[in-house]
């Protein structure tokens, strides 16, 4: 008597009648005693495409075969990607289903004529890790982002927008603290409309400081399938906005899988993934010959091509069977005889 175990991996519907129907084959091979269905959620699989297309066409690649761009929702799904490029020999940059949608407003919410005014310093905006979502004006001209948790003093306005009058507040605090000083005190933090605005506002700034402004944005981070964004991975690699209005998500094995945004128009290789599948462990309990060994490879072999050919007469597709081994190497076990 031995305890054969065959996992398999079903397509996604995964009808528990595909293992009642195996049990049932396994009748006309050797005389079934019972059997115990064992079911649990395994990650989702992850496939590495080595064509060079940008995000958006990625995206369209994955979603033309039933699958998207890559989604890693937990360290595990981290480490399985990681294991994907690994297994493929790729080292370098890939796509995945992240993406950052860049929408600067002001912390007044004003979105009238020049709200869409912007004074960049060289080389700015250039985001090096999430938080930098805030903006402070430079003392020598131009503005940068940086980390709202960061503390400077800052530029209020009052007055109304036709008519402002901006206010250097020497007071060190974080964006948000900047915040609502501004608004307790003043109208907001500075919104900054054209270029006279933006001179006005240089000349209260101090030599060597850096103070806030209310230009800010929000994470904006979407998964490619729609999930929400609840683990990260994120790699300090600097990449300039600019202009951009979204920026999409890359990693790498070089970078030990660390995430990062790239300019979207980049053409890089990418992965993409199928549904969670489900794994079944089906438990068997059979009768066979003393002089049978099952646990002779050709054998086994033989009895699991029977088996996979029996589900493709049955229409069932999707399906991968393969043995169990336990840790001696064998699958099947001899059950001792009861007294």
């Amino acid at each position: 008597m031995s305890y054969p175990k065959i996992p398999h991996t079903p397509s996604p519907l995964c009808p528990t009648h595909s293992s009642i129907m195996m049990g049932k084959m396994l009748l006309g091979l050797l005389f079934l005693l019972d059997w115990v269905v064992l079911s649990t959620c395994i990650l989702p699989q992850y496939y590495f495409v080595n064509t060079l297309l940008n995000w958006t066409e990625a995206q369209t690649y994955c979603r033309q075969r039933n699958a998207d761009l890559a989604t890693i929702l937990n360290s595990e799904e981290q480490n399985q990607i990681i294991q994907t490029l690994t297994s493929a020999g790729h080292r370098y940059n890939v796509w995945f289903g992240l993406f950052n949608e860049v929408d600067w407003k002001w912390s007044d919410g004003y979105t009238g004529n020049g709200s869409d005014y912007r004074n960049w310093a060289l080389n700015h905006p250039t985001r090096h890790d999430l938080n930098e979502l805030c903006v402070g004006s430079h003392y020598s001209g131009g503005w940068f982002d940086a980390d709202c948790a960061g503390r400077r003093q800052f530029l209020c306005y009052k007055g109304s927008h036709l008519d402002p009058e901006f206010v250097y507040v020497n007071t060190i605090m974080n964006w948000s603290n900047a915040q609502i000083y501004c608004r307790e005190n003043f109208v907001d933090l500075a919104s900054i409309k054209d270029y006279t605005e933006y001179q006005q506002v240089q000349r209260l700034i101090p030599t060597y400081y850096y103070p806030w402004i209310g230009l800010y944005r929000d994470p904006n981070l979407h998964w490619s399938n729609g999930s929400s964004v609840l683990f990260t991975n994120w790699d300090t690699y600097g990449i300039f906005i600019g202009s951009k209005t979204v920026m999409c998500g890359a990693t790498s094995t070089q970078r030990s899988g660390k995430w990062r945004f790239l300019h979207c128009e980049t053409r890089l290789p990418f992965v993409c993934y199928g549904p969670p599948a489900i794994k079944k462990i089906v438990k068997l309990r059979l009768q066979s010959e003393d002089s049978v060994d099952l646990n002779d490879p050709v054998l086994r072999g033989n009895i699991l091509k029977k088996l996979q050919n029996k589900l493709q007469e049955n229409g069932v597709s999707g399906v991968t069977l393969k043995w169990s081994e336990q840790p001696d190497g064998k699958v099947f076990k001899k059950e001792k005889k009861e007294l």
